[in-house]
């Protein structure tokens, strides 16, 4: 992790990190029209409108046709749910990560600096859903500085965050198709503590799930 450095949020990073934000969730748009496809009703809906389609037709040029068609929808469907959480995301907090983060007790927003290029992000504040936490957020690191250790020490820095204002735990949510985040959060000591759906009628059919993550203080670290 050489010439790295991280340090706290400055009204000149705004733009730099609206963009990383941007580009790390547009990443997940594949791997979550992936995961729509895996779903039973999915499956079962395509191979449904197939089977009529080449029933009615005769033809295997319209059943196919069709389904490239509810394909196509279906992934922008997908593109549409992130294009959403993306905006309402830089409209809210990371609108104005100055008074969201900085100006509020027990709330921080930092960057990872490599050679004076911002590269990687973290934020916490107040858990709302979990009394007595703080919550880590907008984690993000640029796709060709991963493997450096970024992550680690971004999540490091946000846990002795939490510890030095007294709070028992970090809580963070991700989701089903962030997989590579997952194994990140476990290798730091986090537990999975529940799993839910989001309360979208979209992200529903897709069994879209979210998964709250927890580490205790109290507990040895993992830092390696």
């Amino acid at each position: 992790m050489a010439n790295i450095q991280i340090r706290k949020y400055q009204d000149d990073d705004a733009e730099i990190v609206k963009e990383l934000f941007t580009l790390g969730m547009s990443e997940h748009v594949p791997s979550s029209f992936m995961h729509m496809l895996k779903q039973p009703p999915t499956q079962m809906v395509l191979m449904c409108m197939f089977c009529a389609l080449m029933a009615s037709s005769k033809s295997f040029l319209l059943p196919i046709l069709a389904i490239t068609l509810l394909l196509a929808g279906a992934r922008q469907v997908v593109v549409y749910m992130f294009n959403r959480y993306i905006d309402d995301s830089l409209r809210k907090d990371l609108g104005n990560i100055g008074d969201t983060y900085l100006q509020q007790k027990d709330s921080c927003f930092w960057v990872a600096e490599s050679d004076g290029r911002v590269v990687g992000t973290v934020s916490c504040l107040p858990a709302e859903r979990v009394p007595g936490c703080l919550e880590l957020k907008r984690m993000s690191v640029r796709r060709s500085y991963r493997g450096m250790g970024i992550a680690k020490a971004l999540c490091r820095t946000v846990a002795d965050f939490t510890h030095e204002r007294g709070y028992a735990a970090v809580v963070l949510y991700t989701s089903v198709v962030q997989t590579d985040a997952q194994k990140l959060y476990e290798h730091m000591g986090y537990e999975k503590t529940r799993e839910f759906l989001i309360p979208v009628v979209v992200a529903k059919v897709m069994n879209f799930t979210l998964f709250e993550y927890r580490l205790d203080l109290q507990r040895d670290r993992k830092t390696d």
